[in-house]
């Protein structure tokens, strides 16, 4: 469609208003005769052209009873005393009245002859048009929806009050002026591209949703708009209609509804992720893991140092408190990162510093916009301050980890690239994440005490690593607890000097863990020795360490005993549901001895048979717990072969052997004690003038 006609154009342009009122034009010369016939007067009076033209107009159209006064206002006309209009009841040719608006104004020809014009319309198609156009601008001007037409350049020709309110500028400053101009904060680009389309194609856009700032208030809007094209009767575009909706209270409460649910979904996940261990360190990386990004940009945990496993002070002692930096987490690289507490680092917090009042307090320090000011209070020193400052920490947040009652410590969070603020509903979000981490930081916290409590116990109980070597022997031997906490207690070893230079090895296993399970360990290695000292063979004390072990109560056990004596180089072994010693002899392949073995202690009513085994110089006795050969995922005649492989070849130091066995055989997420003893047998003066004996290695 062209934007401007031509004159060749104009009958095809033509239409509109003039249709839609069905305007009708009746000439008149000046004897009252008609001397022109509109078609629409045809259809609006009833009568063909041949049946009108030359017939007197009064006669044709006017009753009797107004023929007089018609007659009157039609000489008035002719004098050139004015026009005349109003509405005027006409006669059809059907013989009913026909109520028309008419306007009559006199025409002079060329030839100096004077006429009458009439234009008549239907007085009903009138009054339907000025209801209609009323109501259409009631409509556009009481609408709750914005509404606006645009002409073809984009510029607004028409503006109601709704839209007024919702873009903030008056009509006045609508009119003329494309959106860009109108709304120069937002970006209407894209907008204007989309109408442009609507323009050329005809195809509308609804509901197409923008977001934006206004001027009047600064908040974040939302709206939703729809575009399509006006056309006249014949086609031709005059422009474009757009219908805007604010939505801004929905948008917000969509929004709102997101964020709580992803909040939802992060608690859920916290509670997954969060406390799988009963290790500190790992609990604190993983609330942190939980927090950055979705919170924060920089996340950090700082317990209080008293009351951690192993720690000297006292929270309640009046001092300013010491933190240990447990975990730090940063979403990218950061001069942040810099400035925190390095982790595993204890450092004493003055009372200024927000950490330190989050805990004192036991509330939540919030500081939404963080000045210059603000910096020194969160930082630990002017440096650390600087730093901060220069990675654009614009937000911080201190939230207390308090369980049972205690403040455990501080999740300290961070904001740079984030744009927006801290607020009250992060606040209370932290919160909630803080306080379920802080009951599995405590759970960590007080299974770490029964670690280390455990430890010493079993420590206390073990032979000390440095022990005098017994006659005949070289010994190696070492303990290595379980890597989960709650999994310490059960294995020993011990060497026991017995009279004729005799020596009594053992080692052993509680079933079951932590503390109990270290004292029972305690009991039958107390009782052990002292039935080994009473010169018991192997079997028979056996046999009353079971008795031993059934008088605890529910306890269980395996055990074996090596009985032996250097002078003979005989070697009496018993054994109670303990897996095999291995013998390394040079010049032969390393091997498990063959023993037939008793119940575990605590069965009882089974007796426990011993075997004898000769010992030559150089001969190396392995004994172990179960914990060094035990997985889950491999046969245990798998790893005995692996045991005895890793005992061939070359001859090793004992404290090294001990060291390849470990390494090589324990998994760091084992979770069972190992307790290995190694006894070399050593050459004699006697062996030494042998030349057919083994020498010492």
């Amino acid at each position: 469609m062209p934007d401007r006609l031509g004159p060749s154009d104009a009958a095809l342009a033509a239409g509109g208003l003039l249709d839609v009122l069905g305007v009708a034009a009746v000439v008149v010369d000046e004897k009252g005769r008609i001397a022109l016939w509109s078609p629409p007067a045809e259809d609006l009076f009833g009568y063909a052209c041949d049946e009108a033209l030359g017939r007197g107009a009064v006669d044709l159209l006017v009753g009797a009873d107004r023929r007089d006064a018609v007659l009157e206002a039609f000489d008035r006309v002719m004098a050139g005393e004015g026009t005349w209009a109003g509405a005027f009841p006409a006669r059809h040719k059907d013989g009913h009245t026909v109520l028309v608006e008419m306007r009559n104004m006199r025409l002079q020809a060329s030839s100096g002859t004077w006429y009458a014009l009439g234009i008549a319309s239907s007085r009903a198609t009138l009054q339907r048009v000025e209801r209609d156009l009323a109501l259409s601008v009631r409509m556009v001007d009481q609408a709750p929806i914005g509404l606006a037409v645009l002409d073809q350049d984009l510029r607004f020709v028409l503006v109601n009050p709704a839209l007024e309110r919702i873009n903030g500028v008056p009509a006045a400053g609508h009119l003329g002026r494309t959106p860009g101009e109108v709304l120069p904060h937002l970006d209407v680009a894209a907008i204007e591209d989309r109408m442009r389309q609507v323009l050329a194609t005809g195809r509308p856009v609804l509901e197409d949703f923008t977001t934006g700032y206004t001027p009047h208030d600064g908040g974040e809007h939302a709206w939703t708009s729809s575009f399509y094209r006006l056309e006249d009767q014949v086609g031709r575009v005059l422009g474009l209609a757009i219908s805007v909706i604010d939505v801004t209270e929905q948008y917000r409460q969509s929004l709102a509804a997101a964020r709580a649910r992803r909040r939802l979904a992060l608690i859920a996940d916290a509670s997954i992720r969060v406390g799988t261990t009963l290790d500190l360190a790992a609990t604190a990386r993983e609330l942190t893991e939980v927090i950055v990004p979705e919170v924060a940009d920089i996340a950090a945990v700082d317990l209080l140092d008293a009351l951690l496993p192993g720690a000297a002070g006292n929270p309640n002692d009046g001092g300013p408190p010491a933190f240990r930096a447990m975990a730090l987490k940063a979403a990218q690289p950061t001069a942040a990162t810099a400035a925190a507490d390095p982790v595993g680092e204890v450092t004493h917090y003055h009372a200024q510093r927000l950490v330190t009042q989050a805990a004192s307090g036991a509330h939540p320090v919030l500081v939404p916009h963080v000045s210059a000011g603000d910096l020194p209070r969160i930082a630990r020193s002017d440096q650390a301050a600087r730093l901060l400052a220069e990675a654009g920490v614009h937000s911080y947040l201190a939230v207390p980890l308090t369980a049972r009652g205690q403040v455990l410590g501080v999740l300290d969070l961070k904001r740079t690239r984030n744009p927006a603020p801290f607020d009250r509903d992060d606040s209370l979000l932290v919160t909630e994440l803080a306080a379920r981490a802080a009951v599995a930081i405590d759970n960590a916290r007080w299974y770490q005490h029964q670690r280390h409590t455990t430890l010493a116990l079993q420590r206390h109980l073990l032979p000390p690593r440095h022990a005098p070597h017994p006659p005949g022997l070289a010994i190696a031997h070492r303990y290595q607890p379980a890597s989960a906490t709650d999994d310490t207690g059960g294995d020993w070893f011990d060497t026991i000097p017995l009279p004729g230079d005799r020596t009594a090895l053992v080692v052993g296993d509680v079933m079951g863990s932590g503390i109990n399970a270290a004292a029972t360990m305690g009991q039958l290695r107390t009782t052990t020795r002292a039935l080994a000292r009473l010169g018991l063979d192997p079997g028979d004390l056996l046999t009353h360490l079971d008795t031993t072990t059934r008088d605890l109560g529910d306890a269980m056990a395996t055990c074996l005993i090596a009985l032996y004596d250097p002078a003979t180089g005989r070697c009496r072994l018993a054994d109670a549901g303990h897996p095999p010693p291995v013998l390394t002899r040079p010049g032969h392949a390393p091997h498990p001895v063959p023993l037939d073995p008793g119940p575990p202690l605590g069965v009882g009513g089974l007796p426990f048979p011993a075997h004898d085994l000769t010992l030559r110089p150089g001969d190396d006795l392995v004994l172990y717990t179960d914990g060094l050969i035990e997985v889950r995922d491999q046969d245990i005649d798998q790893r005995l072969h692996a045991l005895t492989d890793l005992l061939a070849g070359s001859r090793r130091p004992l404290d090294d052997t001990c060291d390849l066995l470990l390494a090589a055989l324990r998994r760091p997420d084992t979770h069972d004690d190992v307790a290995l003893l190694i006894a070399r047998v050593l050459a004699t003066p006697a062996d030494s003038s042998d030349p057919s004996s083994d020498p010492s290695p």
